[in-house]
Order: C-alpha cells, then sequence, then structure tokens
C-alpha cells in the first residue's frame, strides 16, 4: 500500500536561537502539494503544527511526512549506545536528555560529548562525533574529525550515504552541510511522534499506516531547485519534493522507492535514493 492521500515535507532545523521573523534559510519549512509552504521560527511550533496535521487526518486517508535529518546511524551505534541493535531505543535515549525549549535553546552539543565518552575509547581519542563552536568548551567533542572510524567499530557513513555521496555523514554536527544536529533534535522528536497511535516510520515499519514517517533528502533535486524562482531555496526544496513523491504515489509508481536493503532496518534510508530519474521525472 503506497498511495497517499497527502504529502508533507519538513526542511528542519537545529538551531539554537529563533530563527528571523522574516522567512529565511536554514530554518523549519514545511512544504505539501496544493498549499503554500510553511515557514517557522520555532522546532516547538513546528511539532504542533504536524501534530495537527496528524490529528485532522480524515479516516480512510492517509498521511506521509517526510523529514530532512538522518533517522538512524551506522550498523553497531545503537547497540553501543543503548544495548539494543534499533534506531527506535536511540531515539528513546536521545528524547530523555535532549533539552529544547520555546525559543531553540538546546543542549545537543552536551548530549553528543555524552555520547562520545559513552561510545569511544580515549587511545582513539573519543567517539564519533564532531563538530561543535569553537568557543563552546566540550573535550570531549572535538571541532574537527579526528576520529578513526574503523578502530571504532563503526563506519563513517550508513549504506544510503555511500549510495548518495553528497548526504553527509550523521557524525558532523557543526559548519557548512552538517546534518548531525538536525538528526539528533529530529529524533528526540522521531520518538514523540512515533508513540501516537496510527504511526509508521519507515523503513522501520511497513509504510501501510494512517501515518507514515520517513526520511528525505531534498538535495536529490538540486538541479530543479536551483532554476526554481523561489526566494528562498528551502522552500523551493520542499514544495518540489512534496510534489514529486505525491505525484509517484497517485500514479502507483511509489511502491519501488520503499523497496530497502536488509541493512535500512537498523541504519534507516532516504525515501527515493537510487530514484532520482523517477523524481525528476514526476515533475516533468
Amino acid at each position: 500500500m503506497s498511495r497517499f492521500d497527502r504529502v508533507i515535507i519538513a526542511d528542519w532545523s537545529a538551531a539554537s536561537a529563533r530563527s528571523p521573523a522574516k522567512p529565511s534559510a536554514d530554518a523549519i519549512w514545511l512544504g505539501s502539494p496544493g498549499q503554500q509552504s510553511r515557514y517557522f521560527r520555532t522546532r516547538q511550533q513546528a511539532e504542533a503544527a504536524l501534530l495537527a496535521e496528524i490529528d485532522s487526518q480524515p479516516i480512510g486517508q492517509r498521511l506521509l511526512i517526510g523529514f530532512d535529518f538522518p533517522m538512524g546511524y551506522p550498523a553497531g551505534f545503537a547497540a553501543r549506545l543503548t544495548g539494543q541493535a534499533q534506531a527506535r531505543a536511540v531515539w528513546a535515549w536521545l528524547s530523555a536528555r535532549l533539552q529544547d525549549d520555546a525559543d531553540n535553546r538546546n543542549n545537543r552539543f552536551e548530549v553528543a560529548a555524552a555520547i562520545n565518552r559513552h561510545v569511544g575509547a580515549s587511545q582513539l581519542r573519543g567517539g564519533p562525533f564532531w563538530g561543535r563552536p569553537a568557543g563552546l568548551a566540550l573535550p570531549d567533542l572535538p571541532t574537527r574529525k579526528t576520529i578513526d572510524y574503523p578502530s571504532l567499530g563503526l563506519t563513517e557513513r550508513r549504506a544510503v550515504e555511500v549510495l548518495v555521496p553528497r548526504a553527509q555523514a550523521v557524525w558532523k554536527l557543526y559548519t557548512t552541510g552538517a546534518a548531525g544536529s538536525q538528526g539528533l533534535m529530529g529524533q528526540a522528536m522521531l520518538h514523540r511522534l512515533a508513540q501516537l497511535p496510527g504511526i509508521a516510520v519507515w523503513p522501520f515499519d511497513r509504510a501501510d499506516a494512517r501515518v507514515v514517517l520517513a526520511e528525505v533528502y531534498p538535495s536529490l533535486l538540486a538541479a530543479e531547485v536551483a532554476t526554481d524562482p523561489a526566494t528562498v531555496k528551502d522552500e523551493a526544496q520542499v514544495r518540489l519534493l512534496a510534489q514529486a513523491v505525491f505525484k509517484l504515489s497517485q500514479s502507483g509508481d511509489l511502491a519501488a522507492l520503499l523497496e530497502t536493503p536488509a541493512i535500512a532496518s537498523e541504519e534507516g534510508w532516504i525515501l527515493g535514493a537510487g530514484h532520482v530519474a523517477a523524481l525528476r521525472g514526476a515533475l516533468a
């Protein structure tokens, strides 16, 4: 069952302060076909809006929500951190420790440093996460990548990031293109949403629930976004990807995008990875 009546694509943010009042890049945007894209200054406001969308989903209709943050980590990490080889265990672990107030102030770097102490080894100069503001004194979280991942017993990239090399590794938390911080903050929210009735998180669950949450990567449509006249690229990304996914769903062609290798059950997967031509074709 891969037909959805509605699709929402969320461009997430790990900002430590409210985003500007004027709709801007590097903030939170929600895009859906047939609707004007929405801009949010805080994660709490965006999460409340998504909860409202889920609550108002008509009986008998299905909703797909795509989030542009990694929903899992390379194989072996979940067991090292939580004792369970399941992404869900990591979401719960993060949700119990991450603090995120109404103005976006959060402790994600401190939590990452704690993970490094728990998962890492002193002789290997720490754990897997790296990247932080230079003025933030956290010896267990280096500003640059210093870890030897094979020696730590982890890979630097998930299988899907090997397939999509433009995607940043999940361990990078700071500076241009970093997706790791969005992953930390987003997975804590994912834990809360996944507790709701009728929610499935693909590919960890079958994509046949009333509401399905999935990881997306809007840069799969980078060429189309580059030629879009939108003032803010982030708005074009969510709008165009929502249109493409929705059209594939309506035509019955989304099923192929939902097929994944076995490792995705632990690491997660990007919806549309390996199917860029189909996404682009849906916008033609």
